[in-house]
């Protein structure tokens, strides 16, 4: 519930922010928030997910788990640092290339190591299965988020840079304090050196330095394509058709959270049964949010009309396919898991860096055919190619009675 209603903040927003700020100025919005995610997989490294796995090491005390949390924090620092040196030597080509200032690059940076420290701390919860706290959070940062938009955006006209400072600051402020309340809750402890957390640490997320870039590669991409290809007025038109489809990525993310730690218990017991209960209930979820992919042809094109505006008609000829992407990640979602289980990610990377370049082949080549259209198209092939590959690495790491019909369902005499 917590991540829905965190989805509705970028709907409160859209139909403000389209209406204060230009097409290209939206376009900028677009690139900015592009940069923050293509940063997550060299600053971020995976960290907090290494943090939520190393819970489910049964012989971990707490002690022990707060200093791996501290060699986390550590290695954030590190690459935080770097990432600045390097965009601070360089910025001047970026700005060029993204459009925006030097300054709002470097931003980004820092945005993307405050958001690796609220998702620590909020994996911390996830994991215990406190969700009242974990949605407090969630919730508060986003509203944070919306009034500040709001105010400096309408009240003070500081139009992208009044949204890009918002995002800034809120992120920011609930950096700190998730680290204040990480601290209170005795799970973290920085004033330690032990490198056995941070090679285990940095085992598990650089291998994963491909899959996010590849992730990347599939699902913000597309972006820097529009904006090379057609310029920033159409990035900002994609960017509110991508607005609803990440609307639906997160309802997707919100119920793999939840989803996550019922699914390790039942894995860790490795109980036939409950495996096969597991694939049929699996099954079912993918006939209904293919079902609402369907639905999202019909409806998508007057809701984005009616939310974001006339100028931006074009958004909603698209809408269908984004969804229906979206849809092909909620359904990878629920085959990944098995191979974070695992602890084997190597083969996850090369799906996904596979996965994108295949998507950035495809954005060249219809972009120059089709338009917008063509961008939408390559995103939703990518993304279905994308689950199809991970399910076969899933099975590989962790199989599962996925075709094993007789026993799934099995027949009922009369």
């Amino acid at each position: 519930m917590s991540n829905i209603l965190n989805a509705l903040v970028p709907f409160v927003l859209l139909p403000i922010l389209t209406r204060y700020l230009t097409q290209e100025e939206y376009g900028q919005v677009a690139m900015f928030q592009t940069l923050f995610g293509a940063l997550m997989a060299f600053v971020g490294l995976s960290l907090n997910g290494a943090a939520g796995r190393k819970f489910y090491d049964g012989h971990l005390g707490e002690h022990e788990l707060k200093e791996f949390i501290g060699a986390c924090l550590q290695i954030l620092l590190v690459t935080t640092a770097s990432t600045l040196a390097v965009l601070g030597l360089l910025g001047g080509y970026f700005s060029e290339w993204l459009g925006l200032t030097p300054e709002w690059i470097l931003l980004a940076v820092l945005v993307t190591a405050s958001k690796m420290i609220f998702l620590i701390r909020l994996g911390q919860w996830q994991v215990r299965k406190q969700a009242k706290k974990y949605g407090i959070m969630q919730v508060s940062q986003s509203l944070l988020d919306l009034l500040l938009s709001l105010a400096l955006v309408i009240a003070f006209s500081q139009g992208v840079g009044g949204r890009i400072s918002a995002q800034v600051w809120a992120m920011g402020l609930f950096a700190l304090l998730g680290i204040i309340l990480l601290n209170r809750d005795g799970l973290l402890k920085l004033n330690v050196w032990r490198p056995q957390y941070t090679s285990e640490a940095l085992r598990f997320g650089v291998p994963l330095i491909p899959h996010v870039g590849g992730a990347f590669l599939l699902v913000s991409v597309d972006r820097f394509v529009i904006n090379s290809e057609l310029g920033l007025a159409q990035t900002g038109v994609y960017m509110v058709a991508v607005q609803f489809g990440a609307a639906v990525a997160l309802v997707f993310d919100s119920i793999n959270k939840a989803y996550v730690p019922w699914l390790f218990e039942r894995l860790k017991r490795d109980d036939d049964a409950e495996k096969r209960q597991i694939v049929r209930y699996t099954y079912g979820w993918y006939v209904l949010i293919l079902c609402g992919a369907g639905l999202s042809f019909l409806v998508g094109p007057s809701l984005v009309t009616f939310v974001a505006g006339e100028q931006y008609d074009r958004a909603g000829e698209i809408i269908g396919w984004v969804v229906l992407g979206r849809v092909f990640g909620g359904m990878y979602l629920m085959v990944t898991n098995y191979i974070f289980f695992s602890k084997r990610t190597g083969l996850l990377s090369l799906v996904t860096i596979v996965s994108g370049l295949l998507n950035v082949v495809l954005l060249l080549l219809l972009i120059k055919q089709f338009g917008l259209e063509g961008a939408a198209y390559a995103f939703c092939i990518a993304m279905a190619l994308r689950f199809i590959f991970t399910w076969v690495v899933a099975q590989k790491r962790h199989p599962m009675p996925w075709f094993e019909m007789n026993s799934l369902f099995p027949r009922t005499k009369v």
